[in-house]
Parts: C-alpha cells; structure tokens; sequence
C-alpha cells in the first residue's frame, strides 16, 4: 500500500506565498506503479476539489481558479510531489489534501486511491 504525508501547510498573509509538499511511501511495487499524483483542497462548508494534478510523465493540469498562482511539480526519484502557491487569497484558505492514484496497484489486491491526512492553509485578509 500507500502512504501520504503531507507538510508545509500554515498561516500566510494575503499575497504571500507557501510550499506544500506531499511524500509518498510504501512497497517498492506500489510506489513505482503511482500514475495520477494530486492536491485537492476542501474549505470549511464546501465540497473537496481538485487544485492541480500531475501525471507520472510530467502532465499536469490546473484548475482556472488557482491557473497562474499555483504549480505543481514532482520528483519521482524522492516520490513527492510539490505544490507551490504564490500570491494567496483568503478563498485559498482550506484543508489540502494529496492524493495519489495508483490503478495497478489492485492487481495485489491493494486500493487504487489514497489519501494524505491533510494540511490547513489559511489566508488572512
């Protein structure tokens, strides 16, 4: 299996900038076999959304709510992936969660998605 741990969430003024950063770990197997890597953000009262993804080749896509602020990177040979925040709104302000997409990953009877425990990134006005 999987396992996300998720760091360098915290409070920022708006305008500012914070780094996420999401370390997978796990089988050899299951780490290598990672496609989809995510960050999605969930506020208080909302439902979770996708921020950004990257495909283990290096694809990435971008919500157009964050497109220009926000970029997401991986380094497969550490198994984490970034997500870079600059120029922060108070509507920023959420739990962001990593999330890892592993499909092969069933064919050892492991699950195919997992969860990070979250971060809070708060925005203050």
């Amino acid at each position: 299996q999987v396992q996300l741990v998720e760091s360098g969430g915290g409070l920022v003024q708006a305008g500012g900038s914070l780094s996420l950063s999401c370390a997978a770990s796990g089988s050899t197997s299951s780490i290598n076999s990672i496609d989809i890597m995510a960050w999605y953000r969930q506020a208080p009262g909302k439902q979770r959304e996708l921020v950004a993804a990257i495909g283990s080749g290096g694809t990435t896509n971008v919500v157009d709510s964050v497109k220009g602020r926000f970029t997401i990177s991986r380094d497969n040979a550490k198994n984490t992936v970034y997500l870079q925040m600059v120029s922060l709104k108070p509507e920023d302000t959420a739990v962001y969660y990593c999330n890892a997409w592993c499909p092969l990953c069933t064919a050892v009877g492991d699950p195919n998605d997992y969860w990070g425990q979250g971060t809070q990134v708060t925005v203050s006005s």
